[in-house]
């Protein structure tokens, strides 16, 4: 399926990062980032797939009430065991099914807001969002970890490699 394959790429690239960066550099407080490590925006990426696992199997997704696992922002081993359970779980759906998502805005209250939604539309969202936390994520890497070899298109939408593909077509011919 098109969407566990982009899944597994996003997935696949932090893993990447994960194995070259230095324990001290996954968390370091990142200047630019202000002060947040790259393990913590790595965590907030897998805890979103979390919070998608477990609120498929009770019906109800709220990304609100995520864990914040510190050792998952620490403990680059556990980050990767993290990032396998959830490639096997996105890789083991074979349908849609539909979801409520639960969302709060108000800062002073615990008032939510509940709305139809679906598996593979919250799979979207999560693909989504990790793209654009890998992007912040190498703004790190390049101030912390210069040493990390990314590909040119870490943290890049694909849509954005598409229309670059094409741009560079044009100017070709």
């Amino acid at each position: 399926m098109q969407l566990s394959i982009a899944s597994n790429a996003i997935l696949n690239q932090i893993s990447d990062l994960i194995h070259q960066v230095k324990d001290e550099d996954f968390c370091r407080p990142v200047k630019t980032l202000s002060n947040s490590t790259i393990g913590q925006h790595l965590r907030h990426i897998l805890e979103f797939f979390i919070c998608l696992e477990q609120g498929s199997e009770r019906g109800r997704v709220n990304y609100d009430k995520r864990q914040h696992d510190k050792l998952i922002e620490t403990d680059r081993f556990l980050a990767l065991h993290t990032i396998q359970k959830i490639k096997e779980f996105v890789s083991a759906q074979q349908a849609d099914q539909p979801l409520q998502l639960e969302v709060g805005y108000h800062q002073d209250t615990e008032e939510t807001v509940v709305i139809a939604s679906n598996f593979y539309r919250e799979l979207i969202y999560n693909i989504e969002h990790a793209v654009h936390h890998v992007a912040i994520i190498k703004i790190g890497v390049l101030e912390v970890a210069p040493y990390v070899s990314m590909p040119p298109d870490f943290g890049v939408a694909v849509s954005t490699i598409r229309h670059r593909k094409s741009e560079t077509a044009l100017q070709q011919r």
